[in-house]
Formats: C-alpha cells, sequence, structure tokens
C-alpha cells in the first residue's frame, strides 16, 4: 500500500465529529469515530476539500516554517501567480516581487516564467507522434494526478508525463542562483508560495519524480499577511516581472488549456466535477477533446485553501493585470530542458480500495458486502460515521465497523429486544415514520 507525508492533518481538540467532512472528501478518505474524524492516508489526495467545508477548522494544511530560511545561505521564493490575484489596486506586479525580497528572501523566480516553457513543451509534445492516450490530461495538479491514480486505473496512459511548472522553476531558479553566487546547490534553498496542501505534499512526496526540485513550500495566506506589510512602502519596485499573459493565466481555469492554442481542449475545476469528467473519458464520451485541463480547486490555483481572497475576485484581478502584458516573454529551449522535467518513472494504478489480495476471497467480500447493502436503508446520512451506506458496508465487511453502528440497524434491535415501545422516537427527527396524526 503506498504511503507518503500528507499536508492536509487533523487538529483533534478542534474536532467536534460533526461528519461534514466525510459528505465533502471525494475519495471517502473521511471516517468519525468516538467522537472525532480519522483520514485515512491511503486514499487521501490532499486536495484540501475537507479544510474548506470543516466549520471548526479542525483540518488544516502543515507547510514550511519561515525558520527554514535560516538553514541556506541563499534562498530563493517562487510564487505561484495565484499569488497575483490576492491583492486589491494592483498594478504592478513587481511591487509583490520586491516585497518578496523585504521578508526574507534573496531573490525571486515566477513560476509564471516556467509556465510559458512547459506551454511550449506541451504544445510540442502533442504534435509528436507519441504513446499517449487521447485525451491527453494535463499533470498540473497534483490532487487531480493522484486522483487518477488511485481512482481511475484507465486513464493513467492519458496524464502527459512531465512535472509542474513549479518543478522547472525550481531547476531554473538554483541553477541560475548557482552561476550568480557561486555557492553549492545544496546551500541554496528554494520555496514555493502555495495556494493548496496538494502542492505542499508534492515538494515531500513528487509524483513521477524521486525527489522534488523545490526545498519547501510556504502557505500563500502566511505570505500574503507578511507582503500586506511591506508592499504599502514599495514605490518603485526592484524587480520587473518575467512573465506574460500566458504564464499567468495558468492560474485561473482555462488557462493551461488556451496556451496550448488549441481550440480542442477542456478546462475543468472542481474537484466534484473533475470527477465526472473522468467518468466520462473512461465512457470515451469525449473523443473529440484532445487536451484535459483539471483543476480540483473552484476557478483554478486562485481557489485553493491556502488562498486568501475569494476565487471569482482573483480571477477577475489576474484577468485585469493579464489585459496590458504581452503573450509571453519566454520560449522553451528544448537541450535539456524536457529531460529535467521528464518523470523519472510511469504513472501506475494504486489500488487503495482492494478489498483483499486474493481474487477469490476479494470476491466473497463484494458478495458480502452487496448483500449487507441490501439490508441498510440507502440515505447515506452519514451517522454511522461513513460518507454512504456502501462505504458503511465496505467498513463492516473489512473489520472497521460494526453493524449495529447504523442507528436504523440499532432501532430494529432494540425494537426486537423490548417488545415494546417505538424505537423510532430515539432517530433525528427526518428520518423518524410519520405516526397518525402527525403532518
Amino acid at each position: 500500500m503506498e504511503t507518503y507525508f500528507h499536508s492536509v492533518t487533523l487538529d483533534r481538540e478542534k474536532c467536534k465529529g460533526c461528519t461534514t467532512c466525510i459528505k465533502h472528501c471525494p475519495t471517502e478518505a473521511i471516517r468519525v469515530r468516538n467522537g472525532k474524524a480519522r483520514i485515512i492516508k491511503e486514499r487521501c489526495i490532499d486536495c484540501g476539500q475537507c479544510i474548506r467545508v470543516c466549520p471548526h477548522r479542525a483540518k488544516k494544511a502543515v507547510c514550511d516554517s519561515f525558520d527554514r530560511l535560516s538553514d541556506y545561505k541563499y534562498t530563493i521564493a517562487l510564487p505561484a501567480p495565484s499569488l497575483y490575484g490576492q491583492f486589491a489596486n494592483l498594478n504592478d506586479i513587481g511591487i509583490i516581487l520586491t516585497g518578496l525580497k523585504r521578508i526574507g528572501f534573496d531573490d525571486v523566480f515566477e513560476v509564471a516564467r516556467a509556465a510559458e516553457i512547459v506551454s511550449d513543451m506541451t504544445r510540442s509534445f502533442m504534435k509528436e507522434g507519441n504513446e499517449l492516450k487521447r485525451p491527453v490530461i494535463s499533470s498540473a495538479c497534483p490532487a487531480c494526478v493522484r486522483l487518477i491514480k488511485k481512482r481511475f486505473p484507465q486513464l493513467v496512459g492519458n496524464v502527459i508525463p512531465h512535472a509542474a511548472p513549479v518543478d522547472l522553476a525550481a531547476i531554473m531558479a538554483r541553477k541560475q542562483a548557482v552561476e550568480k553566487t557561486g555557492y553549492a546547490p545544496h546551500e541554496i534553498g528554494v520555496f514555493f508560495i502555495t495556494p493548496c496542501p496538494a502542492k505542499m505534499t508534492e515538494t515531500i512526496s513528487p509524483v513521477g519524480l524521486a525527489k522534488a526540485p523545490m526545498d519547501g513550500a510556504f502557505s500563500m495566506a502566511e505570505v500574503y499577511i507578511k507582503l500586506v506589510g511591506v508592499m504599502k512602502d514599495i514605490k518603485e519596485p526592484e524587480i520587473q516581472p518575467t512573465a506574460g499573459l500566458i504564464g499567468i493565466g495558468w492560474s485561473i481555469t482555462g488557462g493551461e488549456g488556451k496556451a496550448l492554442l488549441n481550440e480542442r481542449y477542456l478546462a475543468v475545476d472542481g474537484i466534484e466535477n473533475v470527477i465526472k469528467v473522468l467518468e466520462d473519458i473512461e465512457d470515451d464520451k469525449l473523443s473529440e477533446v484532445e487536451f484535459i485541463e483539471l483543476n480540483a480547486c473552484i476557478q483554478g490555483c486562485v481557489g485553493g485553501c491556502l488562498t486568501v481572497e475569494n476565487p471569482y475576485v482573483a480571477k477577475t484581478r489576474v484577468r485585469r493585470l493579464m489585459k496590458y502584458l504581452p503573450v509571453s516573454r519566454n520560449k522553451a529551449n528544448f537541450e535539456g530542458v524536457f529531460e529535467g522535467l521528464s518523470w523519472e518513472h510511469e504513472l501506475e494504478y494504486t489500488p487503495v480500495w482492494k478489498l483483499d489480495d486474493d481474487v477469490q476471497v476479494a470476491m466473497a467480500k463484494m458478495q458480502e458486502i452487496n448483500q449487507l447493502l441490501k439490508s441498510l436503508p440507502g440515505l447515506d446520512c452519514g451517522s454511522c460515521g461513513a460518507p454512504s451506506c456502501r462505504a458503511f458496508a465496505e467498513d463492516v465487511v473489512l473489520g472497521f465497523a460494526k453493524d449495529d453502528d447504523c442507528i436504523f440497524n440499532m432501532r430494529e434491535r432494540m425494537q426486537y429486544m423490548s417488545g415494546t415501545g417505538d424505537a423510532d422516537e430515539y432517530l433525528p427527527p427526518p428520518f423518524r415514520k410519520s405516526r397518525e396524526g402527525e403532518k
């Protein structure tokens, strides 16, 4: 069973066991037991959906501390272009870039710059005759890539086998810093400013690469707080932006797809919509589409749960910044670059929902699950601590729950044992049967 570092974690002290999270997890990775949520690590894809919906803020993303800057002789910030949409009345991206130096970084390298190069590389890759299945699926969103790994085995061959712009930005930034400073590569700290926990996870446990090119990641919300205090005093930026509208456009839904200059693409945002589209691809319903851009967050990376601004507002700000920019300021130098960006090993299906290693035993368990499911009410109420009746049936068969954890099964047992009385009164009001005279 695959295990790796997770940025998404649970604060048990804040958790009230309300079951809100189990209803929104796209991989059914959360259960509530004994009044507290529990994250099944093998199923979690670090999409951050539970962080968004938790009313008690009991889910959080673990990111690096700014104290890590002192571990290196020279530090570089890699700002995601979604950072630019967090600030009101911003007319010059250079103010943000200069602000990053003033809060402790020695240099700044825009991820948007690398995004333009990756767009060039993707266009070239798709024009070449290769064995990648159509439609080609973007590998830019790590949450979506992990979702495919765990839930859509037929589509692992559709995912484009190269790393995201942040990885290329880290490679280029470190190389540039070595030439500029003379320091050894390990003496230079390269840190991503991330809008989501999935990309924090990538800095520790990358998909497709043996080791992530960056050294860590800081929460965009934390960096925003530090930047607000210094940006108001910046009149003349020291650093000028190095990316055009193509690179900055990657921060919003459709930006990556438009950069391919091919109308036969589909851009999807929101993890629920992503799942629906992936199911359609499996059913061969999207044969006319050549490229699929997937974003786990609503409106793209500007909707990440580590941002501070409403994603729709941030998207509008990004578009306004893009309005007067050149189309692109960077062109791919394919010699040596693609090799550094190509995945070192193929994407492989990780069967986290496997019932048993023995096929016959697994089939017997499946029959048992289906049989138990017939006896359940099918309301998916979540009272048992599982997201659905089917998930509860699986938990029972696998030994993680008991049959009478279902409140409806418990009601029937109480009626049988007592012989008198109406056990319906112990059910929550929405699930009680109507009595005579009641409306």
